[in-house]
């Protein structure tokens, strides 16, 4: 399998050349798939050979001699694992060097890696402690904790109480120190009547603005009395978005030509890289002299934007060691800002990404006025009028306020709390029923979300969902039309507040805390 040389580059850590212990030191970071090390071929450093027997590799510590490094005896290289290469020849001078590393490798073959890099000047900062052997013991997290409040003069009283074991933190956290302590409250339960979730259902939220639990409680009265929420997941995609560059555009336009005819090889380079990952489509977008790939993925119950990476990455080392046209590809980014990770985007409002959901309900005219102090028409009317608004200011949401009960929601079930950003996203829709009542309905178009994976297996976290039952596998659409429900009942209640001049009397009567 060949590795192309720009993605070979970036396995070589920027920066991480340095003099140590009377030689020298560099790092490589795997980011292509778990691997072993079977030789050492050879290290040069501006062209001149580095002896075998002066060349070492550590790995968590534990260092093993080049000149010892076979088939038999390889060295192990997981994905997003850091070996250090040392050499007791040395030292640098300050400055700009050139190294190449050859090293034989499972699955991989020869990776032949040439860069620059430079030797600075480090300043002696204080550092945190950590540990190559556990950084997730008592010992070591006493010691930051220490290092913490001996740095700071602040007393660490608080941040030092958990009640898990800090092991599970593993992939979520370094430098794992102690926790931020967030009250969780519960509105509901709120009758949710989706494909996925059916039934009633306690809603945590955690959040320390003071009403938002109260205002969500109130929008799932009013739901509840008008027959609960009706919820509808209607898309379902996760994105990596790389950008091709050309010296022309008609190079652009001959790579998404030769894309499009090979779709199914691209396809099956994407999808070997998991069990999950299924690429549906990719949009192909031309622009100047730049090809970019919006790489379309179903990700199962994982919000999915790592897996993601790694399959479009294994498909565009395919593309670049197979495109055969006129114009050779001239550089390769796998991430183009067009995926929009953790922004707001109108390509994510139009195209999907997470899940896309609707939440609907007509509410009943008695249930409205007898929970909120307003009529139907006033809520449609104060509609007309904040999508005005809404289109004057650019925002991506005519809707009110569908990110305080998404990150609420979000902090209390451990997911990736600055998905937001996209999640909150909405477009509000209301009418007038014949009776007499109000139809409204919210449509979130990129609601990233995930049941399994991620910040969902901890502690607290893993406990929220499970009070929603909706841990685990097979699970993410139940929780999306839950969240979706949660969204509505918020719209609901604020839109009242405001309609009916309530919104700042609540706040000042229970949301002041000075």
């Amino acid at each position: 399998m060949k590795i192309p040389a720009m993605i070979l580059k970036r396995l070589y850590t920027t920066g991480s050349l340095q003099n140590a212990n009377g030689g020298v030191q560099f790092s490589l970071k795997n980011r292509l798939s778990d691997a072993k090390v079977t030789a050492v071929d050879h290290v040069k450093v501006n062209g001149n050979l580095v002896a075998l027997d002066k060349l070492w590799l550590e790995v968590d510590g534990q260092t093993t001699a080049a000149a010892a490094v076979s088939e038999q005896n390889s060295v192990d290289f997981p994905l997003r694992k850091i070996i250090n290469v040392i050499t007791h020849d040395g030292p640098l001078d300050l400055g700009k060097h050139t190294i190449e590393i050859s090293v034989q490798s499972t699955p991989f073959g020869q990776l032949e890696i040439k860069v620059d890099d430079e030797v600075s000047v480090s300043a002696d900062l204080p550092r945190l402690p950590r540990s190559e052997i556990d950084d997730y013991g008592s010992d070591t997290i006493e010691a930051r904790q220490k290092f913490v409040s001996e740095q700071t003069g602040a007393k660490l009283d608080h941040i030092t109480q958990y009640s898990f074991d800090p092991h599970i933190l593993k992939g979520n956290i370094e430098h794992f120190t102690g926790v931020a302590q967030i009250p969780i409250g519960f509105a509901g339960p709120v009758k949710v009547e989706g494909e996925h979730a059916q039934g009633d259902f306690l809603i945590p939220l955690a959040t320390t603005e003071g009403t938002l639990v109260a205002s969500y409680n109130r929008g799932i009265k009013v739901l509840n009395q008008s027959g609960g929420v009706k919820c509808t997941v209607i898309g379902d995609a996760m994105q990596r978005a790389p950008v091709f560059v050309f010296n022309s555009a008609r190079g652009a336009r001959d790579l998404r030509d030769w894309c499009e005819a090979n779709i199914d090889s691209i396809r099956r380079e994407g999808e070997a890289t998991s069990s999950v990952a299924k690429l549906q489509y990719i949009d192909y977008y031309l622009s100047n002299k730049f090809a970019f790939l919006r790489f379309n993925f179903s990700t199962g119950d994982a919000a999915g934007q790592n897996m993601v990476g790694k399959a479009t990455n294994a498909a565009c080392h395919w593309i670049i060691d197979n495109y055969d046209g006129v114009e050779p590809i001239q550089h390769f980014y796998l991430e183009s800002n067009f995926a929009t990770d953790k922004k707001a985007s109108q390509v994510n409002m139009m195209r999907t990404r997470g899940k896309r959901v609707v939440a609907e309900a007509v509410i009943k005219r008695e249930a409205l006025i007898q929970n909120t102090r307003v009529t139907p028409e006033a809520i449609l009317y104060h509609s007309q009028v904040a999508n005005v608004g809404a289109f004057l200011s650019g925002a991506n949401n005519n809707g009110l306020h569908s990110a305080n009960g998404i990150t609420a929601m979000f902090i209390a079930t451990g997911q990736d709390v600055a998905n937001v950003a996209e999640s909150s996203a909405g477009v509000v829709y209301v009418e007038p029923t014949k009776e007499g009542d109000l139809y409204i309905s919210i449509t979130i178009p990129s609601l990233i979300v995930a049941t399994y994976g991620g910040g969902t297996g901890l502690a607290t976290q893993r406990e929220c969902l499970e009070i929603l039952d909706c841990y685990g596998k097979g699970k993410v659409y139940k929780f999306a039309e839950i969240v979706a429900a949660v969204v509505l009942a918020g719209e609901i209640s604020l839109a009242a507040a405001i309609s009916s001049s309530d919104w700042v009397s609540s706040h000042e009567q229970f949301g002041r805390n000075r």
